[in-house]
């Protein structure tokens, strides 16, 4: 149940951030929540192995190369989904990095109140 709500999550934070970013087209929410279970997809088969392709350059840049994967990523899922596009690289850089830095912290909250509820 946790993965189908994550999969909302993101669903609704793509499509509020296509409101907020020009660079970035969503048709309706129906698309995004397929982009939403496209990208969870490609994380799971695809990045692990640009991740680990990467990883010299990964580890020269102190870890911030993975935003560059995380774009690449977010370009790859926007190929695969009709009525989602993104004008070019630095949208889907910017796209990425907020779309992280948001579930990052819904994650931190629900593991704080997951550990508070014990």
């Amino acid at each position: 149940m946790n993965f189908l709500i994550r999969i909302l999550v993101i669903a609704a934070l793509t499509f509020g951030l296509s409101y907020i970013l020009n660079g970035i087209h969503v048709a309706d929410f129906w698309t995004a929540l397929a982009f939403a279970f496209v990208l969870a997809l490609l994380n799971l088969f695809i990045k692990p192995f640009l991740v680990l392709f990467t990883l010299p350059v990964t580890f020269l840049t102190l870890g911030l190369f993975l935003f560059v994967i995380n774009a690449i990523v977010v370009l790859l899922a926007s190929k695969f989904v009709d009525g989602f596009s993104i004008d070019n690289f630095w949208w889907a850089l910017l796209f990425s990095i907020i779309l992280s830095i948001i579930t990052s912290a819904i994650d931190k909250k629900e593991k704080k109140d997951r550990r508070a509820s014990y």
